[in-house]
């Protein structure tokens, strides 16, 4: 009964003995199935460490082409910054520059004024005190166009000048002999410049 039990137990073990080497077999297959990658274009085959080299490598050149992008946005975004800062100085520079604009525009008809004055008095005949008077609006007109050319204001020089719209504002024609056609032969009221930029046309007279 022994020896029964001894052969079935021998048995037993063969039988467990060939399930794992059987199991093994398998095993073994698998991975030697694994190493292998069929291409179905060509029927070529290649290992599972090219495959893995070669989508690396379309990683890596993906990394690459995305790290030039950025790089190319970078330096458009460095060349907006520094033309928005070029802008902005200039802006910032001309409104500094003609910043008393304004102002000096709303002068400019009181200039208008004291000169008319001073042109009237100087056709009449004045006592003294008128004379005076005369004497002290001329001051003050004096002192006023100094003000002005401290801020670079400056009358535009029209009289005997030729005709050019940026600086004159043609409101008479008259025909005039020995005088060529396109000449100012008077200015009605006086232009001015800011700096060098028109800030007020003068009115004039010209020839036909």
């Amino acid at each position: 009964m022994e020896e029964n039990k001894e052969v079935v137990k021998n048995e037993s073990e063969v039988v467990e003995n060939k399930e794992v080497t059987q199991e093994s077999s398998n095993n073994n297959s698998v991975v030697e199935e694994a190493m292998k990658v069929e291409v179905p274009d060509d029927g070529t085959e290649r290992s599972v460490q090219e495959e893995i080299d070669n989508r690396n490598k379309e990683k890596l050149n993906e990394a690459f082409n995305k790290i030039s992008e950025l790089e190319d946005k970078l330096i458009r975004k460095d060349a907006e910054m520094v033309n928005y800062r070029k802008r902005k100085e200039e802006e910032v520079n001309k409104m500094l520059k003609f910043c008393h604009e304004d102002m000096i525009k709303d002068i400019l008809p009181i200039m208008d004024n004291f000169e008319r004055a001073i042109v009237e008095d100087e056709n009449k005949e004045l006592s003294e005190a008128e004379k005076n008077y005369r004497n002290g609006i001329k001051m003050i007109y004096s002192h006023l166009a100094n003000v002005l050319e401290k801020f670079d204001v400056k009358p535009i020089d029209g009289s005997n000048k030729p005709f050019d719209p940026v600086y004159h504002n043609a409101i008479m024609l008259e025909k005039r002999e020995g005088v060529k056609p396109g000449m100012v032969i008077e200015v009605l009221q006086k232009g001015y410049l800011l700096k060098d930029k028109v800030i007020r046309t003068a009115m004039v007279r010209v020839s036909e």
